[in-house]
């Protein structure tokens, strides 16, 4: 048995990175995740999800993505940054946002974050009644059960400390490069 399978066999909860960063080391040779910084939103013994934070794809009229998602909004105003979350189900949006405004189907995942998959929080943040901080992505990363953690001990990435600033912060280009300076090396 592996040591990944002894880890989920024995439910190591502790070892599970919800929460955190997942940040691809300097080795990482699969393009679609070259210098991505991906927030953790579940990882268990059922496998990951996770949304990657540092790869803006569009900025355009909020206005504009809520017909996309057919809404009709002549009250919402602003600009929203679309990010590239993952390869999987690429039409699928995600907002990763500060709890202070939650819906019924936002979830809280640590330290203050959370995540939705409703269309309406983008309708929110249109009409200025969104939550303080967030990042949309289209997609999410998904691991198979141990998957992640074979992925860990080939070492392809890097697990940091989630940090609201790195998640948040409006330089994308910088974010991979600042979470590598987060990571613990062993002595």
């Amino acid at each position: 048995m592996s040591v990944a399978a002894a880890r989920l066999a024995a439910g190591a909860a502790a070892e599970f990175s919800t929460g955190q960063l997942l940040v691809a080391t300097p080795e990482m040779r699969d393009p679609r995740f070259a210098e991505a910084v991906i927030y953790i939103v579940k990882h268990s013994v059922d496998g990951a999800m996770g949304l990657v934070i540092n790869r803006p794809l569009a900025k355009g009229p909020i206005k504009d993505l809520l017909k996309g998602f057919g809404i009709e909004s002549e009250q919402a105003t602003g600009e929203i940054i679309i990010h590239y979350g993952g390869p999987v189900s690429p039409d699928a949006g995600y907002v990763i946002h500060s709890d202070d405004v939650m819906l019924d189907d936002s979830e809280r995942v640590q330290d203050g974050i959370a995540v939705s998959a409703n269309v309406k929080l983008i309708e929110a943040m249109g009409r200025g009644k969104g939550p303080r901080q967030a990042v949309v992505v289209l997609g999410y990363a998904g691991w198979a059960p141990g998957q992640l953690e074979g992925e860990l001990e080939g070492g392809a990435w890097y697990v940091v400390a989630a940090d609201k600033q790195l998640i948040f912060g409006k330089e994308a280009e910088k974010k991979w490069r600042k979470a590598l300076e987060r990571r613990k090396i062993p002595l």
